[in-house]
């Protein structure tokens, strides 16, 4: 079974989670807390991770989309038992948890002071994060080979992006056993968000043609074998491929995101909704909102997805040959077509309530870090506007 050491020590391949009390042997962790989410706190795999690990002890109070009230309880938890170390088990909400916790454990200043801005990072004391192991039992965020944490703050109804290059954790463990569980419609979602970061990141302007070439290989990766895993989830080899791709998308996203992730933070912050729906969700809206400067990229995509012109579509543009693809494999993974489907209006209670409207969430979004991502620097309009076409299932096309 390989092992890989980029962008850090990966250990992939069935049942390598037995290697975990050796790897925290090697990083000096004798009394770790893992950290996972609820969902997963009473799985069988879970206790057995705790059974091979005595000092161990477990922290699960965390919310689909973590919040600072969590990474508060996390270090609470982690002082009390006195941990050296941390393992992250779980999707993304666990993984980022789990990263800002072991992030925090050795400062003074609040987390909003390493909000990823200019030079933030450098208030860090690095000498105080504790170390972090990365299991991921999904396949969608990528974040065990990420250098930042997703982190709703409360008080402003946003997500912020918590940055030091000393987050990346220390080792993953990427086994396909451990995401067998996984129902068919979080394995739909966390795959789609897995395909939006490496989409993104290809499209993304600037030159990274290392990003480019692993984002092409994860999009190919996903449309061969996200259906696969999504119609059975037992086969191994799609479970295997879904993870792979989910860290190629995090390894090129430093490429940049785009507008889906933009506009997916702000709605997630406020209306708790998976991130990786979310970003499902939106794809299609953001391809047409951006299509004229994605042309060319789409090309590439098509042509190395083999996404073929039939006799019907000759004279389609990429952008149409790649939005007819889109849609229909969303379908195949029964992904829901609007914001509307998933609960998500201007007017609902929700968002009066927080007294968030429709031009709010698209500031929001406009000040996201993925913004900068995108192909087209959008105006605070056109997020509202792609987010009514979201809403309503409308669009330019």
């Amino acid at each position: 079974m390989p092992d890989w050491n980029y962008p850090t020590a990966i250990k992939f391949g069935n049942g390598r989670i037995a290697e975990l009390p050796q790897l925290c042997q090697q990083l000096n962790m004798h009394c770790p807390l893992i950290v996972t989410d609820p969902g997963l706190a009473h799985f069988s795999f879970i206790k057995k991770i705790e059974q091979s690990l005595p000092s161990a002890s477990i922290f699960f109070d965390i919310k689909a989309n973590p919040n600072g009230e969590n990474i508060i309880a996390g270090i609470a938890a982690f002082k009390q038992g006195k941990h050296d170390g941390i393992i992250a088990v779980g999707g993304g909400s666990a993984l980022d948890a789990g990263k800002a916790i072991a992030l925090m454990v050795g400062q003074t200043l609040p987390i909003w002071e390493f909000e990823d801005v200019g030079d933030n990072w450098l208030k860090v004391d690095s000498q105080k994060i504790a170390p972090v192991i990365a299991v991921p039992t999904t396949a969608g965020t990528g974040s065990e080979v990420g250098r930042a944490s997703v982190i709703v703050d409360e008080s402003s109804h946003s997500k912020k992006i918590i940055f030091h290059p000393d987050m990346l954790p220390k080792q993953v463990i990427l086994d396909p056993e451990l995401t067998q569980a996984l129902p068919a419609s979080l394995t739909a979602a966390t795959g789609m968000d897995a395909f939006v970061h490496n989409f993104e990141a290809f499209c993304a302007p600037g030159y990274h043609p290392m990003a480019e070439g692993i984002a092409l290989q994860g999009m190919k990766l996903i449309k061969d074998w996200l259906p696969i895993a999504y119609r059975d989830g037992r086969n191994l080899e799609a479970r295997g491929n879904m993870l792979t791709a989910s860290t190629m998308g995090a390894t090129a996203f430093q490429k940049g995101l785009g507008a889906c992730h933009a506009l997916a933070h702000p709605l997630g912050a406020l209306y708790d909704k998976h991130h990786g729906l979310l970003n499902a969700v939106l794809l299609p809206y953001v391809v047409t909102t951006n299509a004229q400067a994605i042309e060319d990229k789409l090309q590439i995509i098509c042509q190395f997805l083999n996404i073929e012109q039939t006799s019907s579509d000759s004279q389609a543009s990429y952008c149409q040959l790649f939005l007819s693809w889109l849609l229909a494999f969303r379908k195949e993974l029964d992904i829901p077509a609007t914001l509307a489907d998933i609960g998500i209006h201007t007017d609902d209670t929700i968002a009066r309530e927080h007294a968030i409207a429709e031009l709010a969430i698209a500031e929001l979004a406009y000040d996201d870090p993925s913004a900068a991502g995108n192909p087209i620097r959008l105006t605070i309009e056109q997020y509202q506007r792609l987010f009514q076409y979201a809403i309503n299932g409308e669009s330019d096309i």
